[in-house]
């Protein structure tokens, strides 16, 4: 499974979205704006199958506009932040590519997981169903509004499906790239990040036990389960998840300190097999060769640990 992502980078790594971190930023904005002006608005962006299926299509995608927190500005800022910083590294970690494949693998399974909870309830909760529309009905004197989603019940459920664990994800994701990362809990006490990591998986566990429990359901497996399924998948088809090791990133930073020096046409020019970049265009990023690699290819550090190895009677 590597090496099919690494063909498909070769072949679609020029469409994926640079700095997608900063974009996911901006929608997040976007939806904040949105629902200060309108809180009920989400009902009709919201990941809703009934809806789709019925004929709301927009669903597919507006869903993303729903922001991850709302309850607390003030901790709302600060996650951002904090999630947008961990996917900047990760991209410049990986590489657009990957990221992009994470992140969008991450929507999609979500989707996926929203109508796989769509098919369970339609089949083992149609009495709920009927019962929590008929309590809607009978209290405000007419049926849920056909725009939000004309099921009471799927609209209330649908809520549940946004990119909070798909950010959850990111912090994963970055807890098995960079596992000795050592941060300041709480500003004060110092602890590796692959701690905070098995902290954040047991928290996600209680999540969806909880939300089974209250639901007496499986829906905490359909929201969070499949929410985090691009998780799994993808360390399992890139095997170690893409590491850097702590060599590599020591190189960086010694390679920046000599742009930053005036020392960078003192570098020879390198460009990368990949992706075509050159030390020239590009005077931040680090070259290097693969030992594995039969032949004199170079990578840049985007690539270096993701390209699949060149053989001289083939890719």
């Amino acid at each position: 499974m590597g090496n099919l992502l690494n063909k498909l980078e070769r072949k679609l790594g020029r469409y994926a979205i640079p700095k997608l971190p900063l974009v996911m930023l901006v929608i997040y904005a976007i939806g904040y704006l949105m629902q200060m002006i309108n809180p009920e608005i989400m009902y009709v962006i919201s990941l809703n199958p009934y809806a789709i299926l019925h004929g709301q299509v927009w669903r597919l995608i507006s869903w993303v506009l729903i922001p991850p927190e709302s309850s607390n500005l003030f901790f709302t800022l600060i996650m951002l932040y904090f999630y947008f910083s961990l996917g900047t590294t990760l991209e410049r970690t990986w590489g657009s590519f990957f990221f992009n494949f994470y992140i969008f693998s991450g929507m999609l399974f979500t989707l996926i997981g929203s109508f796989c909870m769509f098919a369970y309830a339609s089949v083992f909760d149609a009495e709920a169903i009927s019962l929590a529309n008929s309590v809607y009905e009978l209290a405000r004197g007419e049926s849920f509004p056909l725009l939000y989603g004309g099921s009471y019940y799927f609209a209330e459920y649908a809520g549940l499906f946004s990119t909070y664990y798909i950010n959850m994800s990111i912090f994963l994701a970055f807890a098995v790239t960079y596992p000795d990362m050592q941060v300041l809990l709480m500003f004060l006490i110092p602890i590796k990040v692959k701690i905070l990591g098995i902290i954040y998986g047991l928290l996600l566990l209680a999540d969806a036990i909880n939300l089974c429990k209250s639901t007496n359901s499986p829906l905490g497996l359909f929201v969070i389960g499949a929410s985090l399924l691009n998780f799994v998948f993808f360390f399992l088809a890139t095997r170690k998840g893409l590491r850097i090791s702590p060599k590599m990133r020591a190189r960086q930073r010694q390679f920046k300190q000599q742009v930053s020096s005036g020392n960078a046409r003192a570098v020879a020019r390198h460009k990368c097999a990949i992706c075509g970049r050159t030390s020239e265009e590009y005077p931040e990023l680090e070259f290097r060769f693969c030992s594995k690699c039969e032949g004199n290819y170079e990578f840049c550090q985007d690539h270096l640990f993701t390209h699949k190895h060149f053989v001289r009677n083939g890719e």
